[in-house]
């Protein structure tokens, strides 16, 4: 096996560990990825755009006079995702032909955090265009290849970082999501993906809030430990953020990685139908695997679900999904200095664009008011109902759930093309019914997170969703860690030329 090979296996602490050790440079990591990119990436199609030159340079950088306070990411190649936060000079296209060629003159507060924690940023990865889909098959790039299937979707929106980190081109990269767009790709592709709490993370300095707090941004990897530590350098609100999320009461999501639950957790679970009315067979064995193992791990396990469900809350969600496609169309178009014109984007990204231009103000705040109401319904499920005060629960009173265990989506990654079928309206509503009950942790702003658990016999990684209360990500690293020590991934890599699962040893 080349060296670059053994590196595709590892996961970014233990790339960074061997420039820590001296074994390698931070130069040495970065031009294996480069390698791997040029020579795995044309049957992918994962990497939008590259930026090799302007890393190398940041890994010729001294590293300064206290090395000791290097992050445990220091030097680990990075793909930034090619819709959000920018770098100043290098291209934008948010997936789209309408910003071919546009290259911002700012940079984002995130991107200088990815850097400060020292990911060395290679280039974007691919989206669809400005995150529409759950499929990652822009008309201006071309389709983002599921690695374990090339003839499946890799998922979207973040279907291009989630593509190249599970083939091993980098072993974390950057994501978002405001409707499972982190999550769904996740699951696709077999890595682990959280989306953090509504604000955990900034947005600025161009944007203080997202389709009304839907967006979050973070990253997909290889381990849970990548995904933690990386949110530990991001988390926190910047100067005039508009609100952020309550403190980490762990400490850092590091240490909840390390430490475990250390207690036993109460997790309901469901594998109730979604809006399409139905659930593939695989993705249900999938959250009942995933509820049995917690249960063997000693957690109390019940099967329940919420009252509030996704298909009673589509429309006002749309409403959102369409002001935000067309403020960030509308943003951009002022920029960019360029006129939006229907030729230029897909056609129902354009549908959505003038939808949003026609919404009134008033049943926006419509459709938010309602979506408030059921997030506070849907907290309930997760709060104590005490009598005895102090937030503990009283005699006959009813203990809350830590966690909820449910599907990610509705079926295993399908074909590429399912998504391009029909008018706009037909392709809106199959992607809906594709993401299953996964918005409903954007609407209330939750953390919630995919577990690459599950695997069909074709070979298909599925993914198990489980969300957790408002601010306590530190839960859910947690038990990840905990899944994933009893139930290791991170060794499963697709084989070089191969569609289908290759189990390798680390």
């Amino acid at each position: 096996m080349s060296f670059s090979e053994r590196l595709r296996e590892l996961d970014g602490h233990a790339q960074a560990e061997l420039v820590r050790t001296g074994e390698l440079s931070r130069g040495d990591l970065l031009r294996a990825a480069i390698e791997r990119i040029e020579r795995l990436d044309g049957s992918l199609g994962s990497v939008a755009v590259t930026s090799f030159d302007r890393a190398l340079a940041q890994a010729d950088e001294p590293d300064g006079p206290h090395p000791e306070e290097r992050g445990p990411l220091h030097g680990v190649p990075f793909l930034l995702k090619d819709l959000g936060p920018t770098v100043a000079g290098m291209e934008a296209t948010m997936g789209s032909r309408f910003l071919k060629g546009f290259v911002p003159a700012q940079g984002s507060e995130l991107t200088d955090r990815f850097e400060v924690a020292g990911l060395r940023v290679l280039g974007k990865a691919r989206t669809a265009e400005f995150g529409v889909l759950p499929t990652t098959e822009n008309a201006a790039q071309g389709a983002t290849v599921n690695p374990w299937d090339h003839a499946r979707s890799a998922g979207g929106s973040s279907g291009g970082s989630a593509a190249a980190v599970a083939a091993g081109l980098v072993p974390v990269a950057h994501a978002n999501d405001a409707g499972g767009s982190i999550r769904i790709p996740a699951s696709n592709c077999g890595v682990f993906g959280l989306k953090p709490t509504r604000a955990r993370t900034p947005l600025g300095p161009a944007v203080g809030d997202l389709m009304n707090g839907l967006a979050a941004e973070h990253v997909v990897s290889r381990s849970v430990r990548d995904s933690a530590a990386v949110l530990d350098a991001i988390s926190g609100p910047a100067p005039g953020d508009p609100y952020w999320a309550p403190p980490v009461a762990a400490g850092t999501f590091a240490r909840a990685v390390a430490e475990g639950p250390g207690r036993r957790l109460r997790i309901a679970f469901s594998t109730r139908a979604g809006s399409g009315g139905r659930l593939d067979p695989a993705c249900a064995s999938a959250v009942r695997e995933a509820a049995a193992l917690c249960a063997e791990l000693g957690h109390e396990v019940v099967e329940a679900e919420p009252a509030v469900a996704f298909t009673d809350l589509v429309e006002p969600f749309l409403v959102l999904w369409a002001a935000g496609v067309s403020s960030a169309i509308s943003s951009f178009a002022l920029l960019s200095g360029r006129t939006p014109e229907p030729g230029q984007f897909e056609e129902l990204t354009w549908e959505l664009y003038e939808q949003g231009r026609t919404l009134s103000a008033a049943g926006y705040l419509l459709a938010v008011s309602t979506l408030q109401r059921a997030a506070r319904g849907l907290a309930g499920f997760y709060e104590d109902e005490s009598g005895g005060g102090g937030g503990r629960p009283g005699r006959g009173s009813r203990r809350g759930y830590d966690v909820l265990l449910g599907p990610v989506t509705s079926e295993p990654a399908p074909p590429l093309g399912t998504f391009s079928v029909g008018t706009p309206r037909q392709q809106l509503t199959r992607a809906v019914e594709f993401c299953h009950e996964t918005p409903l942790a954007n609407l209330t702003g939750q953390p919630a997170m995919s577990v690459p658990l599950h695997w069909t016999e074709a070979g298909l990684p599925v993914g198990v969703h489980a969300t957790g209360r408002f601010g306590d990500e530190a839960t859910l690293f947690a038990l990840a860690a905990q899944l994933e020590q009893a139930r290791p991934w991170a060794h499963r890599l697709p084989g070089p030329g191969h569609p289908r699962m290759e189990t390798r040893s680390c």
